[in-house]
């Protein structure tokens, strides 16, 4: 490889440093920690300056060559399917507002949402029409799968179940668990997805979760009407903690699933709108008690 730095940074850590080169280098980071080397060693078989990794890693690459992603990837032992997923975020322009459209440049199987939430210390989010994923139940999400994949095999709809199942553990690990602050519309409790026995389960499941300490749940009542005057979709913004000296760790995120692709949003006044979105949801939400009531009225009625 060239020893020449294909990475050089640019005057501006946070003009370089985009969510597609975070996720890139997260990815990275953790693929050279399970293959057992050092940023020294792998700086060294790249015949890279260890801080020409260290920047990659950190998302502050200011030039990334997909050609240098391939050799880290072969250096690592990175399954080919993964290795196209991480070419394709190297790919991507250094943007702050990002649509990652399904199987354009990355493959559709390669989830870039994933890892950033796994790496969020708080979410704040809003649901119009579906459970939040990280709320949903085995059969909730076992219905949902087998809607939207019909083709898939048994075996492959338990193996999407399991890894929303999975995902699950960032609220209910017992050290340093995300904190959530979901609104659900009313809709949500209303919309039958699985049928009776299901949604039955699912909204118990909610209001039990309600009352772990870092889940804040609030049902938005069909009665609250259009609080924002327009409908914003779901939406969740996930932030990620701060350093020693107070700053954040990352810039926090918007991100909104749509049904093509997915949108992710760093710009802080985008950010900021979507956060007063939801302060205004919240204002007009029922609180927490009456909220978690209302689950258990509503599942006692899909129980008769």
């Amino acid at each position: 490889m060239n020893s020449e730095s294909p990475a050089r940074s640019s005057d501006s850590d946070s003009a370089s440093s985009t969510l597609p080169r975070r996720q890139l280098g997260r990815y990275l980071r953790d693929w050279r920690t399970q293959a057992g080397l050092t940023i020294a060693e792998a700086s060294r078989l790249m015949e890279w300056g260890a801080s020409t990794l260290q920047r990659l890693e950190k998302g502050q690459a200011d030039r990334i060559r997909t050609i240098d992603i391939q050799e880290l990837c072969r250096i690592y032992g990175i399954p080919d399917t993964v290795t196209d997923g991480l070419k394709g975020l190297a790919q991507q322009a250094a943007v702050k507002s990002w649509w990652h459209a399904y199987g354009d440049l990355i493959p559709e199987n390669f989830d870039v949402y994933v890892g950033l939430e796994a790496s969020a210390q708080q979410l704040t989010a809003y649901q119009s029409e579906l459970v939040l994923g990280l709320l949903q139940t085995a059969d909730y999400a076992r219905a949902l799968n087998r809607l939207g994949y019909p083709d898939d095999s048994d075996t492959e709809i338990e193996r999407r179940v399991q890894l929303r199942l999975q995902r699950q553990a960032l609220i209910t690990r017992k050290v340093s668990p995300a904190t959530l602050d979901v609104v659900l519309d009313e809709s949500v409790l209303r919309r039958a997805v699985g049928g009776a026995k299901v949604m039955a389960a699912q909204l118990r499941h909610l209001a039990d979760m309600s009352t772990r300490p870092n889940v804040s749940l609030r049902i938005l009542p069909f009665a609250a009407g259009v609080p924002l005057g327009d409908t914003t979709g779901p939406f969740t913004v996930l932030t990620f903690g701060t350093d020693g000296k107070g700053q954040p760790i990352e810039p926090p995120v918007v991100y909104a699933e749509g049904f093509t692709g997915d949108l992710y949003l760093e710009r802080p006044a985008d950010v900021r709108r979507y956060l007063q979105a939801h302060v205004c949801l919240q204002r007009h939400a029922l609180d927490v008690q009456p909220s978690r009531h209302l689950l258990r009225q509503v599942a006692k009625e899909c129980a008769t």
